[in-house]
C-alpha cells in the first residue's frame, strides 16, 4: 500500500528519534575509558545508516509536501505574486529556463526582473541575479568555497601582495621574496571555458516555478562545484589548466615529508613563514584524518569526538580529493568567473530529455605558491 504524506511524516519522526538516541549512545560510549573502540565504530556505522534512512525519507516528504502544495494551488488558480520580490526572481528564473528549452525569446519582464548588468537584453547573457546565486549554496559542495577567495570580474589582474611600505626589503620571507622576483607581483586571470548539463524531463519543466529552479540551481551550482574541485586537486591537469592544481609538476608547490601524514602536516605547518602560518587550515581526506586519530589514539586515548583543530593545530575542511593535504594560507587561493555566462538547450534524442545548458569561463590561480605546502607521507 502506498504510503501518504502523513505516513512519511511519522517515518520521519521515529527515524530521527532513534538517529537522536544513537547519537547520544555515541557521546556515553566514548566518554567511558574502558569502552570498545569496535562498539563505538557500531554505534558509528548504525547512525550513519539512520541518517541515510532519515535523509531519504526527509527527500520523499519535501517532494510529496511541494506536490500537495503545487495541487492545492492549480486548484486556487494564479497566484499574484505582485507584492512578494522574493516570488517574482523565482517566476522569472522558471520562465527563463521554460522560454530557453522551447526555443523561446525571453521577455523584458524576465530580463528587468532578474536584472541584466550587462546590457544585452537578456539575449545570450545569463541575468546578474542568477549569475550571482549560481555561486552559492550547490548541492555538490567543494570546500574551498568556504577559505579560498571568489569574485566574478572581467579580465581581472591583481596584486600578489596587498600593502607595501617603503622600504625595498619588506617582504621578511625570502621564499615569498623570490617567487614575486622570478614570477612578478600582479596576477592576471584567464578566461578557461566548460559546460555544465542540467537534465530537464517534461515532468519538472511543467513542475512548479519553484521546483523547476532549485532543480535548475541545484544541477547547475553542483557543477561549478564539481569542476572548481577537479581542478584544484587534480594530480595529472590537463593542457592549460596545470596553474590551477595544488599538486602541479611544473613549478611545483614545496612538499614537505614525513615517516607519516601526521608528523607531515605539523612539518608543513612549521615550514610555511609566520605570516601565512597564522591564517593557514589544512584541506585533507577524512580517511586521513581518521588514521591519524586512530594513531594518536593508540587503542587507549579516545580522541574521535575532538576537534580537529584540537588535534592538528589548525582548522581543517575536509575534501576526498585532496589526495596529500593542503597546508597553508587559503586567502591566496582565488577563483574568478567570468560575469558573461552564457546559456542554451540541447535535447538527449535517446531519452527524449532535455539539457539547460551553461557555458561558464573561469579561473583558479594560486597567487603565492610560498603560501602553500602539501604533506606527503614518506
Amino acid at each position: 500500500m502506498a504510503k501518504t504524506l502523513f505516513d512519511v511524516k511519522n517515518d520521519l519522526v521515529t527515524i530521527g528519534a532513534s538517529l537522536a538516541a544513537t547519537k547520544q549512545d555515541i557521546l556515553a560510549k566514548a566518554s567511558q575509558p574502558d569502552a570498545s573502540i569496535d562498539d563505538i565504530k557500531a554505534l558509528e556505522t548504525k547512525a550513519a545508516n539512520l541518517q541515510a534512512r532519515f535523509d531519504i525519507l526527509q527527500k520523499e516528504h519535501d517532494q510529496m509536501e511541494a506536490d500537495q502544495k503545487a495541487a492545492l494551488d492549480r486548484n486556487r488558480g494564479p497566484v499574484d505574486n505582485a507584492g512578494d520580490p522574493k516570488a517574482q526572481v523565482t517566476a522569472a528564473k522558471a520562465a527563463l529556463v521554460r522560454a530557453t528549452i522551447r526555443g523561446e525569446r525571453v521577455t523584458d519582464d524576465v530580463v528587468a526582473a532578474l536584472g541584466d548588468g550587462n546590457g544585452t537584453g537578456g539575449d545570450k547573457i545569463l541575468p546578474t541575479t542568477m549569475t550571482t546565486e549560481l555561486l552559492h549554496e550547490p548541492f555538490v559542495r567543494n570546500p574551498l568555497r568556504d577559505v579560498s577567495t571568489f569574485t566574478s570580474v572581467t579580465n581581472l589582474e591583481i596584486p600578489k601582495i596587498t600593502f607595501e611600505l617603503d622600504d625595498d626589503d619588506f617582504i621578511a620571507d625570502t621564499e615569498t621574496a623570490n617567487e614575486i622576483e622570478s614570477t612578478g607581483d600582479v596576477v592576471s586571470f584567464g578566461r578557461h571555458k566548460f559546460k555544465v548539463f542540467a537534465p530537464i524531463s517534461e515532468t519538472i519543466l511543467a513542475a512548479t516555478d519553484t521546483n523547476l529552479v532549485q532543480t535548475v540551481d541545484n544541477a547547475l551550482g553542483s557543477g561549478l562545484a564539481a569542476k572548481e574541485k577537479k581542478v584544484s586537486f587534480a594530480t595529472t591537469p590537463k593542457a592549460g589548466e596545470e596553474h590551477m592544481s595544488f599538486y602541479r609538476t611544473v613549478d611545483p608547490i614545496k612538499v614537505v615529508d614525513g615517516p607519516s601524514k601526521y608528523i607531515a602536516i605539523k612539518k608543513a605547518i612549521a615550514d610555511l613563514h609566520e605570516d601565512y602560518r597564522e591564517n593557514a587550515k589544512i584541506v585533507m581526506t577524512y580517511a586521513d584524518y581518521l588514521d591519524i586519530v586512530e594513531l594518536l589514539s593508540n587503542g587507549t586515548t579516545n580522541l574521535y569526538n575532538a576537534q580537529p583543530e584540537q588535534i592538528l593545530g589548525k582548522p581543517v575542511e575536509f575534501c576526498d580529493s585532496a589526495v596529500d593535504p593542503v597546508v597553508g594560507d587559503f586567502r591566496y587561493s582565488h577563483f574568478n568567473y567570468d560575469p558573461q555566462i552564457l546559456y542554451d538547450r540541447d535535447k538527449n534524442v535517446r531519452t527524449g530529455v532535455w539539457d539547460f545548458v551553461l557555458t561558464a569561463w573561469f579561473d583558479h590561480q594560486i597567487k603565492l605558491k610560498s603560501a602553500f605546502r602539501i604533506a606527503k607521507k614518506l
